[in-house]
């Protein structure tokens, strides 16, 4: 098991600059506390974690369960149909990883959190492979959000921050859509102030 924490919301450092205006949508309906590492090597940034919301994970749940369902019938129709007993060795590989990685996936949701700080947000995630990425505003090309039919029914989305270099992308999952929405607003309205240089 990894060793790890749920760390109560944080407020912003009194006498610090706040960054942009943080609109409530972002904090309804989401988890309370980010699961950060324990240990002074942790990564720890001052400032208030916005995070995911648990839907994110039934939707994954569902989706993944219906993945495996395909998989086990593609096996059988090989195995009884053409007679292909083999199929069933890659697809047991294929249902137990997954199953590890839904086993996994609240811990790695919880562990899920994004900052808004004056000139940069940063994202963040996983606990034994933790890592944050932070994307200047005035470097954002292109702010989207996406949802396929099944986080449509949760009411996620996933929202994506596109920059000028390709590996500083972010992609933040399991969004309400209005925290998404909101989020997406904050930025566009952000980006364009920093670029302007106002």
């Amino acid at each position: 098991m990894t060793d790890s924490q749920t760390t109560p919301p944080q407020e912003p450092t009194p006498g610090a600059d706040p960054g942009p205006t943080q609109s409530p949508a972002l904090d309804q309906g989401t988890y309370t506390g980010i699961r950060e590492p324990r240990g002074e090597g942790r990564l720890a940034l001052d400032g208030q974690w916005h995070q995911i919301s648990p839907r994110y994970v039934t939707s994954q749940f569902v989706q993944n369960a219906i993945f495996i369902a395909v998989v086990v019938m593609a096996a059988l129709v090989l195995s009884l149909v053409l007679h292909q007993a083999w199929a069933w060795i890659p697809a047991g590989v294929i249902v137990v990883v997954t199953l590890i990685t839904l086993v996994v996936l609240p811990r790695q949701a919880k562990a899920i959190g994004y900052m808004l700080r004056t000139d940069d947000i940063v994202f963040r995630k996983g606990i034994l492979w933790q890592r944050m990425i932070a994307v200047p505003y005035g470097r954002m090309q292109l702010v989207d959000i996406t949802h396929g039919p099944l986080d449509r029914a949760f009411g996620v989305s996933q929202l994506k921050m596109v920059t000028a270099a390709a590996t500083t992308g972010v992609q933040i999952p399991g969004l309400s859509q209005a925290a998404a929405e909101a989020l997406r607003d904050t930025l566009i309205e952000v980006a364009e102030t920093r670029r302007t240089g106002l």
